[in-house]
């Protein structure tokens, strides 16, 4: 018979409190529960080191007889059985006795089964998911081994709602036309705070999206703000910005071709709507100085050129990306130091570009005709475009910004 359903029978319970309810025999009560909970069999003897005075007199009162003598106690299973039914306060025996003073057992077995199957219930939602949209089953099946879900819900009741929800998300992606995160939240999962930063929810569904576009792996804040762009979703769709000259495709931007005047592009509008030409070639700066000159110098003449103003947003890597998948092809310079170096090697990560005047042959050029350059400073960098030019920055040990190269490269856009 199943131990779970075990019944108490004619168990006097208040004779077997006194006999076996005792706090001194609570070891024993609990090794004989641990033995019904894995199905083995309630004979044999049990030990238990170190006794007690106390739990010595417990177990004498129990069988009627003093144990035996040692450094531990030991006790018959068979022999508490016995007593139990002979004495009439467990007809059925030692299973029904502990049942009676404990509780229900269930089997370690059936344990492990509920579990599962709570757990496959759980992951019902992606199963469905991967079968509507075979391209996220890979990502599913991820999910799935690599163990992020059980990490972040811990159970498989928390679980059920939470992939519920992510399911939810990304049947409703991408979105079309592109809008903010907080209303996508609020009208697919009621609550315009769904997908905040730090939310079991918000992780899973931005892991469902790299998946579902395709978008490369990344941390940080403006990496969050584009992946979520990425599917039409939108944290802050006005303060990210990208200062541009002469690109064309929109009626804004040909309007400020034409008067040849720099022109700031909000993520919003490049989701909404991005540029529908891409020229052949962009050229891309670090600072700003370099535009407004470039503006100053070649008004409307300028070839496209766009300025991150340092670490690029998410609206320039936006931009960027749509001209690249377009066919321009990128001509990136900055400024020759270390910090300019990370944000180069950290733009190369996220779209490839080719580098304008931005080579060692470059730097040492510069460097040997420039008058009063700063010292270099700072913690190096590497240079994948070309190893030998943080081994030049380092030998020569001098600063050169975009401003002292600004001839240069202003002859180059002419």
């Amino acid at each position: 018979m199943d131990v779970a359903a075990v019944p108490p029978g004619p168990v006097d319970t208040e004779r077997l409190r006194r006999l076996l309810g005792a706090p001194e025999l609570a070891w024993l009560v609990e090794r004989i529960r641990r033995r019904l909970e894995r199905e083995q069999p309630l004979t044999g003897p049990v030990s238990l080191p170190a006794p007690t005075e106390a739990q010595r007199a417990a177990a004498e009162r129990l069988l009627g007889r003093a144990p035996r003598p040692g450094r531990s106690l030991t006790v018959r299973l068979d022999a508490v059985d016995a007593v139990l039914r002979r004495s009439g306060i467990s007809p059925d025996g030692l299973a029904a006795a502990v049942t009676a003073l404990t509780g229900p057992v269930t089997p370690l077995s059936q344990v492990r089964h509920d579990e599962t199957r709570a757990w496959q219930e759980a992951y019902a939602p992606l199963d469905a998911l991967a079968r509507d949209l075979p391209r996220l089953a890979g990502w599913t099946v991820r999910l799935r081994t690599e163990g992020m879900v059980r990490r972040l819900a811990r159970t498989p009741d928390a679980t059920g709602p939470l992939l519920a929800a992510t399911v939810r998300a990304l049947r409703a992606l991408p979105a079309g036309p592109a809008m903010s995160l907080p209303a996508f939240a609020a009208r697919v999962l009621g609550s315009p705070h769904a997908l905040d930063d730090g939310k079991p929810l918000a992780t899973l569904t931005l892991s469902g999206i790299r998946a579902l576009t395709g978008f490369p792996d990344g941390s940080g804040t403006e990496w969050r703000r584009e992946a979520w762009a990425s599917a039409g979703l939108l944290r802050d769709d006005v303060s990210s910005t990208v200062l541009t000259l002469n690109l064309r495709g929109t009626p804004a931007l040909e309007w400020m071709a034409a008067a040849g005047e720099p022109c700031v592009l909000t993520l919003r509008q490049l989701v909404r709507t991005p540029p529908a030409l891409a020229p052949s070639r962009v050229w891309i700066c670090e600072n700003p100085a370099v535009l407004a000159a470039a503006a100053d110098a070649h008004g409307a003449d300028c070839p496209p050129l766009i300025c991150l103003q340092g670490q690029p947003s998410a609206a320039a890597l936006t931009l960027l990306r749509h001209l690249h998948e377009s066919g321009a092809a990128l001509h990136y310079h900055g400024d020759f130091d270390w910090g300019g170096l990370r944000i180069a090697s950290g733009l190369l990560r996220r779209v490839p570009w080719r580098p304008w005047r931005y080579t060692a042959a470059d730097y040492r050029s510069i460097a040997a005709t420039a008058q009063g350059l700063p010292p270099l400073t700072g913690t190096p960098a590497e240079a994948s475009w070309d190893h030998a030019l943080a081994p030049a920055m380092a030998e020569l040990g001098v600063r050169v910004e975009e401003e002292v190269a600004l001839a240069l490269l202003l002859g180059d856009l002419a």
